[in-house]
């Protein structure tokens, strides 16, 4: 039983431990996909204020505003390129492969209990149907041995 709980312990420890990495990478890809709306904002806003130059004045300063927009729809990109790259399962492998195992051994062990308890009961019915043959086999050779002792005796 001893192993059962120890067993359970890294399991839950395990489990805890993969969660708070999950959530760690969640956290970090939320704030690096709201960074990416933001400047994709602002390179949306800088689009729309360089076609409103180029239509209305000279090339120049619509060229400027045009290059800064697509800088910073560039920049949104790389962003959610990097949030959607981050993968918490390379770090969480050792600790998966423990947990894994500790879920094995408490299986193999509750299978064990499980065998012995249909032992304890199969033995237990074989003694309610048939007290006195169940208890025979053990009782017999005390019994023998006294009987041939008495025997030699006389």
């Amino acid at each position: 039983m001893n192993r059962i709980g120890r067993n359970l312990s890294i399991i839950l420890r395990a489990e805890r431990m993969i969660a708070r990495r999950h959530m760690s990478v969640l956290r970090n890809q939320t704030g690096l996909m709201g960074f990416a709306a933001l400047v994709a904002a602002i390179g949306l806003v800088m689009l729309n204020i360089a076609a409103f130059f180029f239509l209305r004045s000279s090339l120049s300063p619509q060229v400027s505003a045009l290059i800064v927009g697509l800088v910073n729809l560039g920049l949104a990109v790389l962003l959610v390129v990097l949030a959607t790259h981050q993968n918490p399962e390379a770090e969480l492998e050792p600790i998966t492969e423990l947990r894994d195992l500790a879920i094995e051994d408490l299986s193999v062990e509750l299978q064990g209990t499980m065998d012995e308890a249909r032992d304890v009961a199969k033995n237990v019915r074989r003694i309610a149907r048939d007290p006195l043959g169940s208890a025979l086999p053990t009782m017999a050779l005390p019994i023998l041995a006294n009987l041939i002792r008495l025997m030699k005796k006389k």
